[in-house]
């Protein structure tokens, strides 16, 4: 079986060693805050970004990261993973500042409200309330939503309700390593399942979390894969990672938004694993070459011209 290369791999055994437990001896919300809120960081200091404020969005807190590049600048919505449970704006306070400094957009990034506290809809009803936030806020800018793990399933189900719902325009979703079934049934869950910083046990405890209603696992609010209709979705930028549990879910979906004529780049890292786009990490093999083409996509898609 192929495994990742030793300097991965030492990254994965690093992010591991710090991360609860959970689903199997820890299970309690308060505990598992307090566990990831005090574990081990290295300093670092924030990538100075022109303006950084903390907003209300008529009710769900976002934080917004203007570049200072010019007045109209287009917008980057940002949904956070973390399982729908973990993380927030200070857990993804770094990578939006390089998302905003390579971009040149001024990027939103929302604190929506977390289960198990707030299981579905809370999520994705935040979220789609920061998007009005923000097309009202910047009028006549160009939108792009985008998110990691649970957040990129919080990106692409901005993009299913802005079309229902009638509006506002999103020109583009860049989806990184998306988490999008509930059923946790493929392959890649059994292959990637143990030893490689996200686990099968993490995700099962996640969507339990979100998802305490049965019937809702066949939601496409909730779960994109499961028979949502996809057409007339913007164009989209999807990652996936070799050795993640969530790998086939992604290409999955990528296949799914090309089935209903959807644009898609796909771009597949075979010795990554999950998070590896997002984190902090001083050279992780092909982490540079992801973000920088996935930045690319973005500037591309946002530009007026």
């Amino acid at each position: 079986m192929t495994r990742p290369a030793l300097e991965v791999q030492a990254v994965i055994d690093l992010a591991s060693a710090h991360f609860p437990p959970l689903g199997t001896e820890m299970t309690d919300i308060a505990e598992v805050r307090a566990f990831f809120a005090a574990r081990p960081r290295p300093p670092v200091t924030p990538l100075p970004v022109a303006r950084v404020t903390d907003e209300d969005a008529d009710g769900v807190p976002v934080r917004v990261y203007d570049p200072g590049v010019h007045e109209n600048a287009p917008v980057i919505l940002y949904c956070h993973g973390g399982g729908f449970v973990l993380c927030d704006l200070e857990s993804h306070d770094g990578f939006c500042r390089v998302l905003a400094l390579a971009t040149g957009a001024t990027v939103v990034s929302v604190d929506y409200r977390r289960a198990p506290e707030h299981p579905f809809p809370a999520a994705p009803e935040d979220a789609y309330t920061a998007l009005l936030w923000a097309a009202e806020a910047f009028p006549d800018r160009r939108i792009a939503v985008a998110g990691d793990s649970a957040g990129a399933n919080l990106a692409t189900v901005l993009t299913l309700l802005a079309r229902d719902r009638g509006g506002p325009r999103i020109v583009c979703q860049a989806l990184y390593y998306p988490m999008l079934d509930p059923t946790r049934s493929r392959p890649s869950y059994g292959e990637n399942g143990q030893g490689y910083f996200l686990t099968s046990d993490h995700l099962r405890w996640y969507w339990d979390g979100y998802l305490p209603d049965p019937v809702d696992r066949t939601d496409p609010r909730a779960a994109p894969l499961a028979g949502a209709d996809l057409s007339g979705l913007p164009p989209a930028h999807v990652v996936t990672a070799g050795f993640d549990p969530l790998r086939d879910e992604g290409l999955a979906y990528a296949a799914a938004l090309t089935a209903a004529g959807v644009p898609v780049e796909a771009h597949h890292y075979a010795g990554m694993f999950h998070g590896f786009l997002t984190m902090a990490a001083d050279g992780l093999p092909d982490q540079a070459e992801a973000r920088a083409t996935a930045f690319g996509f973005l500037r591309a898609a946002l530009d007026p011209h």
